[in-house]
């Protein structure tokens, strides 16, 4: 038999992306197929480098071909990555391909903790990641990242001034505590605090970004208006602790993506501060805020459960030297880079198969 790329593509289009349900041909996730001899070679392009079903993927495809062309062939698979995105032609963000709301209904529910390991998690999978601290008046990310009492270079071009993000651990950043000093309170009403949030997407040069994190103050509130007003937004992720009170608010942040005119599809639920499990004990765990409230409150919106986060010190220490508890080996580890790999899939689903979002018009 006389191997071609079309038969090698024939034989591939049986072979499923596990998680969009669809074959590796009509996604595009085959290409650069050569036959030299015996031997052929091709790439498999994920939809995300956080992909963790990689090596099914590819021992489908071995499966598959072996299968049609016999065990005579030598095949060569480089598995490689290009992030999927909706936002083809963007006005605004053109080179950012996907915009995560990181959202909770309540305060002290660790959601800049969350966005900031997720974040870095994310950087570490390959990914090209940017943060927003969209918190205006509770700014945590230049603490959280080590950068207090830095500030971001401005540049000109054309007729604007261009902001340059701060970056640190392969992460680009803006927050309003760059541009503010340390030991003062940001006294502002709804409607600068909404400017300072349209100026961090428009005024800063984000360049290419895989992901840009948003992480959104507390509640239901004007910022949370102006970001879906300013810029279409690929999902939302919501953090919870197990306890009543803030699942109660977590519904009503979960909710409020899910009305129709926002209409931003939730990627899932976060349980942060799930259990207690003592360094020296790690297989122990102790539910002090209640077991599994966030897996609930998924089930009963009928979204993803993106994952747990236990208490840990370590945590709270990496928070207070800015040093993110991702960096360091461990249980933390473990869980924020299964919770980033487990976001990155959630998005990538989300792309192949629900519609673009549009930007939000809210009339008065």
């Amino acid at each position: 038999m006389q191997l071609t790329a079309e038969l090698i593509k024939k034989s591939l289009s049986r072979v499923q992306d596990p998680d969009i349900k669809r074959d590796l041909v009509s996604l595009g996730m085959i290409q650069d197929i050569h036959i030299e001899g015996k031997k052929a070679s091709f790439k498999v392009v994920l939809t995300t480098p956080a992909c963790p079903l990689k090596e099914v993927i590819k021992n489908n495809c071995i499966e598959a071909l072996e299968e049609d062309f016999g065990n005579d062939w030598e095949w060569e698979i480089h598995m490689t990555a290009q992030v999927t995105t909706v936002r083809d032609a963007a006005p605004i963000l053109p080179d950012v391909k996907n915009i995560v709301a990181i959202a909770s209904g309540k305060g002290g529910v660790g959601k800049s903790t969350t966005s900031v390991n997720l974040a870095v998690a994310l950087a570490q999978l390959g990914a090209k990641v940017g943060l927003i601290d969209a918190d205006i008046s509770g700014p945590s990310v230049p603490t959280m990242f080590n950068v207090e009492g830095e500030q971001p270079a401005v540049k000109k071009v054309g007729e604007k001034n261009v902001i340059i993000p701060i970056t640190q651990y392969g992460v680009k950043m803006m927050s309003i505590g760059f541009l503010t000093p340390t030991d003062s309170a940001v006294v502002w009403r709804g409607p600068m605090a909404s400017s300072a949030l349209r100026q961090f997407i428009s005024d800063v040069e984000w360049g290419e970004l895989d992901y840009l994190l948003i992480d959104l103050p507390p509640g239901t509130s004007d910022i949370h208006l102006t970001m879906v007003q300013t810029v279409p937004v690929t999902g939302a992720v919501i953090v919870t602790t197990p306890q009543k009170v803030a699942l109660a608010d977590a519904n009503k942040g979960l909710s409020m993506f899910r009305q129709p005119q926002i209409n931003v599809p939730v990627l899932g639920v976060v349980e942060n501060m799930a259990y207690f499990t003592p360094e020296e004990l790690p297989e122990n765990k102790y539910y002090l805020f209640g077991k599994e409230g966030g897996r609930k409150l998924a089930e009963k919106y009928q979204v993803p459960f993106l994952g747990e986060i236990p208490i840990i010190q370590s945590i709270r220490e990496s928070g207070d030297t800015g040093y993110p508890a991702v960096l360091k080996n461990g249980l933390t580890k473990e869980a924020y880079m299964q919770l980033a790999e487990e976001v990155a899939r959630q998005i990538a689903i989300r792309n192949a198969s629900v519609e673009k979002t549009e930007i939000v018009e809210i009339k008065a």
